[in-house]
């Protein structure tokens, strides 16, 4: 088999190696990988290697090869995707449970042509979704479900702001559309909103055009501002977010596209009554969860582009220049 390690050569940070199939302990479960997914984390990590040691890479898809002897709930043949973290079955989250998180160096990735694994820490697919949908799940589409429905289950005829037409956003706005609710969503590219709008999305405002994006969102909304925002820009954006949000809104932060250096006011925060949740994805009951859902509705998760796994460097290089609508993919043979 193949695995690929991040390394510390700017030009070609993917080392290929080749090693033997592993055989699973009692409680584990050999995945053979069918593709993996990209998100803006993988990015960041290729920017602060310190060694050759990581397989990257979050997300990823694929079938149950081989099981171990105690295994009880997969079996050979299952399709499934891994969790983000997989300590963090179920349950209230923890420093235990989310010490380790898949392809950011203390726990494997899924770049990498077979996988080992605790078997709770995978999850079946919905039977409509390909593997190469189902790798999209574990970090963008969870990390959208969360938003959405831990502390506060979005209801019909909410309105929501959503960031960018990311992974995150895309799926937001079809988990959000599902359930009855109205979406606004911005951008910095006309087209990418006129794609948005097929996909429902209710109101498209471009960030370009309109820097004092916030002052729009009251406007399309009455002056009394949108009932959450799934907030991806973090310091540099969360301001405009507060303003945008009505009294009593919900405001979901789960990312910083902007940067980590950004300050902000926080008394219009508490000054509208707003809750301010930060969202580091989930865990595999909310995977289910959004599993479920996903049957349900039978949401299709938005695949921009399909990528060969030789090619990984370029897909890579796609997601980082900004170019991608939904999300980017890397399959396997």
């Amino acid at each position: 088999m193949k695995q690929y390690k991040l390394t510390n050569h700017s030009q070609n940070f993917l080392q290929v190696n080749e090693i033997e199939i592993p055989s699973p302990m009692d409680y584990e479960v050999v995945i053979k990988v069918g593709a993996v997914s990209l998100n803006y984390r993988d990015i960041l990590i290729t920017k602060n290697i310190s060694g050759n040691e990581t397989i990257p890479l979050s997300d990823g898809a694929g079938t149950v090869f081989r099981v171990g002897k105690k295994v009880s709930t997969l079996k050979i043949g299952d399709r499934v995707a891994g969790l983000f973290f997989p300590d963090w079955v179920g349950g209230e989250v923890s420093p235990l449970k989310t010490r380790h998180a898949r392809g950011g160096g203390t726990q494997p990735g899924m770049l990498s042509d077979y996988v080992t694994g605790h078997e709770s820490s995978f999850t079946q697919l919905p039977d409509h979704l390909s593997l190469e949908e189902g790798a999209t799940l574990p970090c963008a589409g969870v990390t959208a479900w969360a938003a959405l429905n831990v502390g506060s289950e979005i209801m019909a005829g909410e309105v929501v702001l959503l960031q960018g037409t990311g992974g995150v956003s895309i799926i937001a706005l079809q988990l959000a559309k599902a359930k009855g609710a109205q979406v606004i969503i911005t951008s910095s590219q006309n087209e990418k909103l006129e794609r948005a709008k097929k996909l429902g999305a209710d109101r498209l405002i471009n960030y370009k055009e309109r820097p004092d994006w916030e002052k729009e969102v009251l406007f399309m909304t009455d002056g009394r501002g949108v009932d959450r925002v799934i907030e991806v820009g973090g310091g540099g954006t969360l301001e405009k977010s507060i303003m945008a949000t009505r009294m009593g809104g919900r405001i979901s932060l789960i990312g910083v596209l902007t940067g980590f250096d950004n300050k902000i006011n926080p008394v219009p925060l508490f000054q509208k009554n707003q809750t301010l949740h930060g969202i580091y994805v989930g865990s595999g009951e909310m995977q289910k969860k959004l599993g479920q859902d996903m049957e349900q509705f039978k949401i299709q998760p938005l695949i921009d582009r399909v990528f060969h796994v030789e090619d990984s460097l370029k897909a890579y290089e796609y997601l980082e220049n900004g170019k991608h609508f939904g999300k980017v993919v890397i399959k396997f043979p």
